[in-house]
């Protein structure tokens, strides 16, 4: 039997077992998957066990720490820096498949145009340089205390990516501007789980906005959805980001091929297993 597992700390509330448990149904595959809830202390005296597992997914905070123990990193490690999927054969390859699951969210709605990225941070990053990757413009949104690094990833993209276009703002001042956005990508923290009234940004910027993709998955709907909605805005929620990510390591790990209407029943299971806990 193919074992697998989760390494991260916490994982109080991680959804990847189910999502995985039924990728392994829809696959054929008889697999175990593990949670290691593993304290950073002991992460480096871990590794020779996780060696033994014909693969793993890893989670904050060890998607950086983890890139030394691959044998081989793929461009998308190499691209974000950072590592959550190893698949143990040929030593251990390192992906991130992270930037697969926000493409394949996207319902078919091109990344293009002006797309505002609210965060900078590690996922962040990874909306910003994909969108520029695909010809948007892109406007970078943070705290005034997150500028800087904000303007260090403009640098980056700008370098990096020919012909890329990037501008930072900051949240407060999105409602004095009048830019019209085709996305609107939440990439921070603001209304997770349980501070559901949190909001990234000032709604009146929603209707400027055609879609918005929130990359918070527990509440399924967030106050942020929930008022694009209302703006008319299409609006994703980050459930389908997380099950098309994991779509993406069983193709790395033993090829696995799906239809498309089983993923798209496969989120709506796991939005209600969410809601259902919530509730």
């Amino acid at each position: 039997m193919k074992r697998f597992a989760i390494l991260g700390y916490p994982l109080g509330h991680t959804m990847s077992p189910p999502i995985h448990k039924r990728l392994f149904e829809l696959g054929g595959q008889q697999a175990e998957y593990e949670v290691l809830q593993t304290q950073p202390d002991q992460f480096e005296a871990l590794w020779p066990y996780l060696r033994q597992l014909d693969g793993f997914n890893v989670t904050i905070p060890y998607k950086q720490q983890i890139i030394p123990f691959c044998a081989q990193l793929d461009d998308t490690a190499k691209r974000y820096g950072a590592v959550n999927v190893v698949d143990c054969k040929n030593g251990g390859v390192g992906y991130n498949t992270d930037c697969v699951g926000f493409l394949r969210s996207l319902e078919g709605i091109p990344l293009k145009g002006e797309v505002l990225v609210a965060g900078a941070g590690g996922v962040g990053r990874m909306f910003a340089i994909e969108s520029a990757r695909h010809g948007a413009r892109v406007t970078l949104a943070v705290r005034q205390s997150s500028i800087e690094r904000a303007l260090e990833l403009q640098r980056e993209m700008e370098r990096e990516i020919p012909g890329a276009a990037a501008r930072v703002v900051t949240l407060d001042s999105l409602p004095q501007e009048e830019a019209r956005y085709r996305w609107l990508i939440n990439a921070t923290p603001a209304g997770m789980y349980p501070k559901v009234d949190d909001m990234p940004l000032d709604p009146s910027v929603l209707p400027r906005c055609e879609n918005v993709f929130e990359a918070i998955y527990n509440p399924v709907q967030t106050k942020l959805m929930r008022l694009a909605q209302q703006a008319g805005c299409h609006v994703i929620g980050g459930m389908a980001m997380l099950v098309w990510q994991a779509v993406q390591a069983h193709q790395y790990w033993y090829g696995a091929q799906y239809r498309e209407e089983d993923i798209a029943a496969l989120i709506r299971e796991m939005e209600k297993q969410v809601e259902g806990a919530d509730g």
